[in-house]
């Protein structure tokens, strides 16, 4: 385990609205305000989605299983933002519903708004740290730079 310690910098609050792609848009949000590491949360629906719902077998590296979403979902997520290189990173997991199923998945691409959806992004100010890829577990990995 490691950690490190920093504040709270700019808060956005973000809609995105019917048709959206909320990756997609996280991305660029974050390159124009420039935010280097973040939290969100998010609140709404979503209407289409592909999302990993786990490893095949606890292995590692893991072998992810891809299912796609193709229905209004309502949804409730929390996920994180740190960069590869020139790239930002969204690690995103949440919670869908609907008609009383609920699918918890980490939601990857092809991430289309179902009517609105709601974030509130947090600027971690102070933190360091980066998500390069990770060749060991197969997956970009949160890395602290420096402790600075």
């Amino acid at each position: 385990m490691e950690y490190r310690t920093g504040t709270i910098g700019k808060v956005l609050t973000i809609r995105f609205d019917h048709g959206d792609d909320l990756i997609e848009g996280l991305q660029e949000i974050v390159r124009k305000e420039q935010i280097k590491s973040g939290w969100f949360q998010i609140l709404g629906g979503l209407r289409q989605a592909g999302v990993v719902t786990g490893p095949k077998e606890p292995t590692m590296p893991p072998e992810p299983v891809w299912r796609e979403v193709d229905e209004a979902r309502e949804v409730v997520g929390s996920g994180s933002v740190h960069w590869d290189k020139d790239e930002p990173r969204i690690h995103l997991h949440a919670a869908m519903g609907h008609h009383g199923d609920t699918l918890t998945a980490c939601i990857r691409k092809n991430s289309k708004v179902y009517l609105v959806l709601e974030v509130v992004l947090f600027e971690l100010a102070g933190i360091n740290a980066s998500r390069p890829w990770y060749e060991k577990g197969g997956f970009n990995r949160l890395t602290f730079l420096s402790k600075e």
